[in-house]
């Protein structure tokens, strides 16, 4: 049961390791998109370059695992923009809000505070506003329509080890990355 409802690019004959695969890439370039918005979004609000996220390489966990959350909620809906849109708003709201309460409440750190950021209207608790929900809706909606139906048109033609190596490799650097940040702050 659970497996079927994993394979969410059956459609494509694309298998369960695949499947994974695929996700973790996804999650990867996600993780990368997130770090080229906050980069362009902190320089506009602070009027300078941060490094932003808690990794040292350029890719941000919750959108690591926020891409990958978009495509298993709303793939399968891609006929229904507007479901895709409200799913994701949703779904990513959910998590940016709980991963900032449970990192402030559970740990006693605040990763991102929206009270002290432009633009941030419908702020709860500084967890997340209307802004960056509207943003990750919009991006939900590019990670549906464009990115992944390339990923899929790649890997059809690409053997099956090398996408499994490729997303092993990328996401075993990206986890040593979180894990080192982890040790040293």
């Amino acid at each position: 049961m659970i497996k079927d409802k994993l394979l969410i690019f059956k459609d494509n004959n694309i298998n369960l390791k695949n499947t994974i695969s695929i996700l973790l890439i996804i999650g990867i370039l996600s993780g990368f998109f997130g770090f080229i918005y906050e980069t362009i979004f902190y320089r506009i609000d602070l009027g300078y370059f941060v490094k932003r996220g808690s990794t040292f390489g350029p890719c941000i966990p919750i959108y690591f695992f926020g891409g990958i959350l978009i495509v298993l909620f709303s793939y399968r809906f891609r006929k229904n923009p507007l479901l895709v849109f409200a799913i994701n708003c949703l779904v990513t709201g959910i998590l940016e809000y709980a991963t900032g309460m449970f990192f402030y409440e559970v740990l006693n750190k605040r990763l991102w505070d929206y009270n002290t950021e432009i633009w941030n209207w419908g702020n709860i608790n500084g967890y997340i506003c209307f802004r960056s929900i509207l943003f990750f809706g919009i991006s939900s909606l590019f990670l549906v329509y464009i990115l992944t139906p390339i990923l899929l048109k790649v890997f059809n033609k690409v053997s099956e080890k090398k996408i499994q190596g490729i997303s092993y490799i990328l996401t075993g650097i990206f986890i040593i990355d979180v894990i080192a940040y982890m040790i040293k702050y």
